[in-house]
């Protein structure tokens, strides 16, 4: 049989581990092509594609970022060839498959849950006698009827074939991010995540990992990211790994954890803060919410005081970059309590917060218990929360619109100083700063436009003059510095107008070679000449000291010159800042 394993990924650098563990898996009796697509691909390109392969079964990894556009390809390549069988599975089909069959008629088989084992003994009967009662969890249709199977014992990880090893990977390893799973279910019971179904957690055999991991780094994987609920469940094995990629990884290679803050000891934070290289590991830790009425709701336990001690003891050691998420619209969590999430955990400054909306997943608690808290919901995929008894559309909007510019200026880091001053000295909280700037975005009807990097600036600038904020000038300083000190090469057409006309540039350059001491040492290491400083370099007068600022964080209105020097050899930028008096 021609048998392909597909899916359709949310974007080109992600990889999907399940089609490779059932193609392990089901080697050697069956060889299973691995076809991924992108949900941004055209349908028809899709389907030209399988077709040309001529399959006898196709099988596709569902979740609820593809379910729809898998649905058109499978409804898509009935029509050309009944004659393919259609196989789905994952965690968007596992759960309601009655109704998934009996909807969709072009699906001929559903495999429940965990599939390795499922699907090949599937294969065997779809080759052989097409007893598919005797295939454990599945569902399928005999006679116009729609059947299912319970499902089999839990599978031994330790026994499973390596879905890391294809020689047909090795050249995606460097461009791709490569998921990497070193155990299975979660120990706690969260009810808006599939996770909590799964009682208990399961682990592969250790040193069988560290081979895949060792095999994956000499073939020029990069990112490698571990899949596991949560990482660090068991701090003996946690510390195990750490010190081994600590010691075996190669230069570049970046490797991140879902792990729980909370349950992290300080002894484990201060071996990675001693040990562990800069930018090696990268952390990402769901808080959700600081309401505990509402995680007493969800069921799920969380000590914040702990989680807030792990997260700002990772800060401090300047070793990992941490991700950390929050969900709107959990139960009874309104939005004067969304908004204190917000600022509790802003306040711990993660390098990047990701604010989400609760998604009423098939088989989870939330969605079971629906009417309890009046949610309403999409009917399709991704199943987002549309309301509840205490949050209106109107409040998902408005954190919509929040949401849209946190993304935009403050996880893509073009300006933290800025916004570092803005949520500090001029609004009321962050929420508050992130929240008045999102609705004036979504009012100027940005959300439905591009944007370049310039336009960021002036928009903000745009805002705040809207407001007739009072320290226009200080701000406006801070975003010079913000805009110069994160480009590569010297702006053609920089989003304000010069302060210095073409003479005063003259006498200020004249001054800095005359007197080159007044930049400090590093300057004077530089040993700029007049013609690089006109070819290399900009400056500005700002209103404040920039340089007692960036160092005491005081704002002191003496005038001062910023110099913007951009090394061509090594594509960076220095900021040298004197002055004026001086």
């Amino acid at each position: 049989m021609n048998v392909i394993c597909s899916t359709l990924n949310a974007k080109y650098i992600h990889t999907n581990l399940a089609i490779r563990y059932l193609k392990a898996f089901a080697a050697p009796e069956f060889e299973i092509r691995i076809k991924e697509y992108t949900i941004k691909d055209p349908v028809m390109n899709i389907v030209s594609d399988l077709y040309l392969q001529k399959p006898d079964i196709i099988g596709f990894s569902c979740y609820i970022w593809n379910i729809e556009e898998t649905l058109k390809v499978v409804n898509m390549l009935k029509k050309i060839d009944p004659s393919i069988s259609i196989v789905l599975g994952g965690p968007e089909v596992t759960y309601d498959t009655a109704w998934w069959m009996e909807n969709y008629p072009e699906i001929d088989f559903i495999v429940i849950g965990e599939g390795e084992q499922t699907f090949k003994l599937l294969l065997i009967e779809m080759e052989s006698s097409q007893a598919f009662e005797n295939v454990p969890g599945i569902a399928y249709r005999k006679n116009g009827q729609i059947h299912s199977t319970l499902q089999s014992n839990k599978l031994d990880l330790k026994e499973l074939p390596s879905p890391y090893r294809f020689s047909e990977d090795i050249p995606q390893l460097a461009k791709r991010v490569t998921y990497i799973e070193t155990s299975r279910g979660c120990p706690f019971s969260c009810q808006f995540c599939l996770s909590s179904i799964e009682v208990g957690v399961r682990y592969f055999e250790r040193e069988k990992i560290k081979d895949d991991i060792r095999y994956l780094m000499a073939n020029g994987a990069k990112t490698i990211k571990f899949v596991d609920r949560t990482f660090n469940i068991s701090r003996s094995y946690a510390m195990e790994m750490f010190q081994f990629l600590i010691d075996e990884h190669l230069p570049g290679t970046v490797f991140q954890f879902e792990i729980t803050a909370d349950i992290m000891r300080p002894e484990v934070i201060e071996f990675l803060n001693q040990n562990a290289p800069r930018g090696l590991f990268r952390f990402e830790i769901g808080v959700q919410s600081t309401n505990d009425f509402t995680n007493e709701l969800v069921r799920r336990k969380q000590n914040f005081e702990k989680l807030k001690r792990t997260v700002t003891m990772v800060k401090e050691g300047k070793k990992i970059d941490q991700h950390l998420d929050l969900i709107a619209g959990l139960p009874e969590e309104d939005y004067s309590s969304f908004r204190k999430t917000f600022n509790d955990v802003f306040a711990m400054r993660p390098e990047e917060l990701q604010l989400g909306f609760l998604k009423m997943l098939r088989g989870t608690g939330v969605r079971i218990r629906a009417e309890e808290h009046q949610y309403v919901y999409m009917d399709h995929s991704p199943y987002e929360i549309l309301s509840n008894n205490v949050l209106s559309f109107d409040d998902i909007v408005r954190i919509k619109q929040v949401e849209d510019v946190l993304e935009k200026y403050w996880n893509d880091h073009r300006m933290d100083t800025t916004v570092e001053y803005l949520v500090t000295n001029v609004f009321s909280t962050p929420f508050d700063f992130f929240q008045e700037f999102g609705t004036y975005w979504d009012e100027q009807g940005w959300s439905r436009i591009g944007h370049q990097l310039e336009d960021l600036f002036r928009r903000l600038i745009s805002f705040l003059e809207e407001k007739s904020i009072e320290q226009l000038d200080i701000i406006s300083g801070l975003m010079k510095y913000d805009y110069l000190k994160n480009y590569k090469y010297k702006p053609r057409k920089p989003w304000w107008n010069p302060t210095f006309d073409k003479s005063e540039r003259s006498a200020v350059y004249h001054q800095v070679i005359n007197n080159p001491k007044l930049l400090g040492q590093t300057f004077l290491d530089l040993q700029l000449n007049e013609k690089d400083l006109y070819k290399h370099t900009m400056v500005e007068e700002l209103a404040f000291n920039l340089e007692k600022y960036l160092s005491a964080g005081i704002i002191e209105k003496q005038p001062s010159c910023l110099l913007a020097y951009f090394e061509p050899a090594k594509e960076q930028t220095l900021i040298f800042s004197y002055l004026e008096a001086l």
